[in-house]
């Protein structure tokens, strides 16, 4: 059995309650109070976590990309200001710290340079996400490994091979490994779930999903299929303005689909065939020898 990762006070692994994290990324559109908003909205669904994504915008925007023009709430701004707008800092995530803490929910964080790296030390994270985005960043992931931190490495848009490189370079020690496809939103037919299976028998850690579909029942059916992790986008509003607005999911629906994770939990049972005591009226009654 794969071992278990311990994420702040909960054991994330095989046996245990599958780990419902909502991603709020950087759909609070850099607004700290919206952020608020968002972090409640996901206690009240049931979630364990939260998590939000941190990036040093002049190292993480492609050169080519940083003067390129865009639509957005700020105006007609560059790509690399825009990336700017919605990066909080160390007093806003003094606040995300100290709100999520009153509250009672666990946060963490995407990390997508080494100077976020950096930067998100001072708070003691719990663990660090390594986005899809990333997985191929050897030198990051050995920055990252170097804070002896738990590590959940996602697996978007990457070959078997690069994900076995970065399972090499992390070392398997408090890791734990997501099955994703980094389409924004997914369609269906590439969502491939049973790649939640083909992880599991190739690494010993604990595999979770981070889904990026619409709608709710692929990320029950990943729990179903053993994913230990389930990570879903959340928003207030699907029509909000932003990239991964789409691709999320609203309150009333994280509550849905917590409850319906937590249903499939109680479903799977052991996989030994048992006579259970309800069944024995029927059993006397219907049954002819």
């Amino acid at each position: 059995m794969a071992k278990a990762v311990k994420i702040a006070d909960r054991w994330v692994g095989e046996g245990y309650p599958t780990y419902v994290v909502a991603e709020i990324g950087i759909n609070h559109n850099g607004d700290l109070e919206l952020a608020k908003r968002m972090i409640q909205a996901a206690k009240d669904s049931g979630v364990d976590a939260v998590k939000f994504q941190k990036r040093t915008p002049e190292l993480c925007v492609p050169e080519e990309q940083k003067g390129q023009m865009r639509e957005t709430p700020w105006g007609y701004i560059t790509y690399l200001d825009y990336r700017y707008k919605v990066e909080f800092g160390e007093a806003e995530y003094r606040e995300i710290e100290r709100f999520c803490k009153e509250i009672g929910i666990t946060w963490f964080t995407s990390v997508w340079d080494e100077r976020s790296v950096d930067f998100m030390e001072a708070f003691e994270p719990v663990c660090y996400k390594i986005p899809s985005a990333m997985l191929t960043d050897h030198s990051l992931l050995r920055h990252l490994r170097a804070t002896g931190r738990p590590l959940i490495l996602s697996t978007g848009m990457s070959t078997m091979e690069e994900i076995r490189e970065a399972v090499e370079v992390v070392g398997t020690d408090k890791l734990v490994i997501t099955h994703a496809t980094s389409t924004y939103p997914c369609d269906p037919t590439e969502l491939n779930l049973l790649m939640i299976r083909t992880l599991k028998k190739e690494f010993p850690v604990p595999v979770g999903y981070s889904g990026h579909e619409v709608g709710l029942i692929p990320s029950v059916v990943a729990a179903s299929l053993g994913a230990c992790m389930v990570e879903r986008h959340i928003t207030l509003d699907r029509a909000m303005w932003g990239s991964d607005q789409a691709a999320s999911v609203e309150p009333g629906g994280f509550e849905r689909m917590v409850k319906y994770i937590r249903v499939a939990e109680q479903s799977l049972g052991d996989g030994v065939k048992r006579v259970y005591e309800s069944e024995m009226s029927s059993r006397k009654k219907l049954r002819r020898n």
